[in-house]
């Protein structure tokens, strides 16, 4: 399989805070869909081309991407004292639209980052134009004890062996490179002790702040589509997914088996083909 090209990340002053962002892609002259927003999940090491980058340019042939690394993560880590949770990281989404000067998005949100897409359509309604989910949070559960493995992460090959284990259900993809290069990411100082001032114990509470009540959930009006994999271990579809499908008001869930928490690098083709046919203008 041909390696996806190497996605560029710039710097940019979001509200002072220098942020890390693939700003690529161009709209079709006429076409009257909006750039797409896509942010990431809260795995250790994480960056939005970690993310997104096996779907980035089929994405972008006809539709500018956005795809940030948020408040705390990869490039946008300072390692300085910070409050993190829903607040900050929505604030920093929708700071960044008004940064870039967009009025209107199409977002697709990966675990944490379908919560905060959540909350940015709750925050500021007439932004938003349609929403993809994908193994998202977002919903009042318990603790997933995957999730909970993932946010106790603490700097080690043998820890970020195990996280890796449970993002994704292909043991195909837990290779020596990705567990190294993103062992490495998470060594970074500013990302180690941004991390470690992420979800600290007790970790209910992280999920609690990241759940949307469910008037919020109801009063969000834009077509939502959610994917997730049936073997998800981190955050499992019938802890989420089942709940946000009675939840909002305009919901469709897509379930893929023999298909865990990385839905987009495990079944790229397959999410492509549902997640481009329902964001089409």
């Amino acid at each position: 399989m041909t390696a996806p090209p190497v996605l560029s990340t710039g710097q940019l002053d979001v509200a002072g805070v220098s942020t890390a962002v693939i700003d690529t892609g161009t709209s079709r002259e006429g076409a009257q869909a909006p750039p797409v927003l896509l942010l990431h999940g809260s795995g250790p090491g994480v960056t939005a081309t970690a993310n997104w980058r096996p779907i980035i340019p089929a994405v972008s042939a006809d539709r500018r991407v956005v795809a940030p690394d948020q408040l705390g993560f990869g490039g946008t880590a300072t390692g300085e004292p910070r409050t993190y949770g829903r607040t900050a990281w929505t604030d920093h989404a929708l700071a960044l639209l008004d940064t870039l000067g967009i009025g209107t998005v199409d977002i697709i949100g990966n675990s944490m980052g379908g919560a905060i897409a959540l909350s940015i359509a709750a925050a500021r309604p007439h932004a938003v134009r349609r929403i993809v989910l994908m193994g998202s949070m977002g919903v009042a559960m318990a603790l997933p004890d995957g999730l909970n493995a993932v946010w106790g992460y603490t700097p080690g090959l043998k820890q970020m062996r195990r996280v890796i284990g449970l993002f994704a259900y292909n043991r195909d993809l837990v290779t020596d490179e990705l567990v190294q290069m993103r062992y490495r990411a998470s060594l970074e100082p500013a990302v180690r002790d941004s991390w470690a001032a992420m979800f600290p114990e007790p970790r209910q509470r992280w999920v609690d702040d990241l759940a949307l009540s469910g008037g919020e959930l109801a009063a969000i009006r834009v077509p939502v589509l959610m994917v997730h994999g049936r073997d998800d271990r981190v955050v499992p579809w019938r802890s989420s997914s089942a709940q946000l499908v009675d939840l909002l008001p305009d919901a469709r869930l897509h379930v893929l088996t023999g298909c865990g928490h990385w839905t987009m690098i495990e079944r790229t083709a397959d999410f492509l083909a549902v997640v481009q046919s329902f964001l089409a203008p």
